[in-house]
């Protein structure tokens, strides 16, 4: 979805955005407790996105691993300015989120959170997983240097926690300790039956896993993804700037730490081949409409009534 001028124009509002904000860690906060999350957005919402956002446009694969330090940076510290907030606590003081703009509050509450930051960091935590998997997919599929490597296995943890996303790891960190249970059955154990499948039937389960990846990353509630309806024309529209695509990076880290076969995978909407593909050609079919879908069906309820 988005044409070219969509791309170019988000591509750039990401890029001013976060020369904004890297401008703004320098000066002394105005609200110490908002810091953690302001950082932790820095990395998730305008980091991470850039760089998917760079690849939906078509931007040179060689080219996207020089956002990850400041990707690095930004969550190492939020990490440490949430860890400093944490130890003034009193006992039985919590973090209360309900005002998630402008900083929590504190609470006595048994209902508040342990971390400043409207976020779960933990494996168990879908949004969080999810989050994990694509950085662990991205830092394969682009071979980024070790020492970044480290870094961001150190931002994760959870080393035994998953069965798959400590298999993926350990292709590239030998002594990870690789866990028994798969914390998110639906839809990765569809990716773990292709992982373990016969050699002849590898391709056939990956396509498998990407065709059914986003109808069964839906959840309700506080349990959606924090991306998954970007780009939904009644929900959250395009014009509204935050979608950057809906890249199945999952199986594109697979497919780099198990050598399986991606070829029916290929020109899938949501499969982001081209990652593996750095010299080209490009893996995504040739976009010959003027009109993305959104646009058409928006259309096509216009003309019949």
């Amino acid at each position: 979805m988005g044409d070219e001028a969509f791309w170019n124009r988000w591509v750039s509002f990401d890029e001013k955005t976060i020369d904004e904000k890297e401008a703004e860690l320098k000066k002394v906060p105005e609200n110490v407790e908002y810091e953690p999350q302001f950082v932790w957005g820095l990395a998730k919402n305008y980091y991470l996105e850039f760089i998917l956002r760079r690849y939906s446009r078509g931007d040179d694969i060689r080219e996207l691993d020089q956002h990850f330090p400041g990707l690095f940076d930004a969550w190492e510290l939020s990490n440490r300015l949430a860890y400093e907030l944490n130890a003034q606590l009193e006992p039985g003081q919590k973090w209360d989120h309900r005002r998630v703009f402008s900083g929590p509050r504190l609470t006595e509450d048994d209902r508040g959170h342990t971390d400043p930051r409207a976020w779960v960091f933990e494996l168990s935590n879908l949004n969080h997983y999810n989050f994990c998997f694509w950085l662990v997919g991205l830092a394969l599929s682009l071979e980024i240097p070790d020492d970044q490597w480290q870094r961001l296995l150190v931002l994760i943890g959870g080393e035994g926690e998953d069965v798959l996303l400590d298999r993926v790891i350990a292709s590239r960190q030998p002594e990870r300790p690789v866990g028994t249970m798969l914390l998110h059955p639906k839809p990765y154990a569809r990716l773990l039956a292709a992982v373990d499948a016969p050699k002849e039937q590898q391709a056939e389960r990956l396509r498998d896993f990407v065709v059914h990846w986003y109808p069964e990353l839906k959840r309700k509630g506080n349990e959606e993804l924090w991306w998954y309806i970007f780009g939904d024309p009644e929900k959250h529209p395009l014009k509204m700037g935050s979608y950057f695509g809906r890249w199945c990076l999952e199986a594109v880290a697979a497919v780099k730490a198990f050598g399986l076969d991606d070829t029916l995978c290929l020109g899938h909407e949501h499969y982001p081949g081209d990652l593996l593909r750095p010299e080209g050609p490009s893996t995504h079919p040739v976009r010959t409409e003027t009109q993305t879908k959104a646009q058409k069906g928006w259309l096509s309820r216009l003309l019949r009534r």
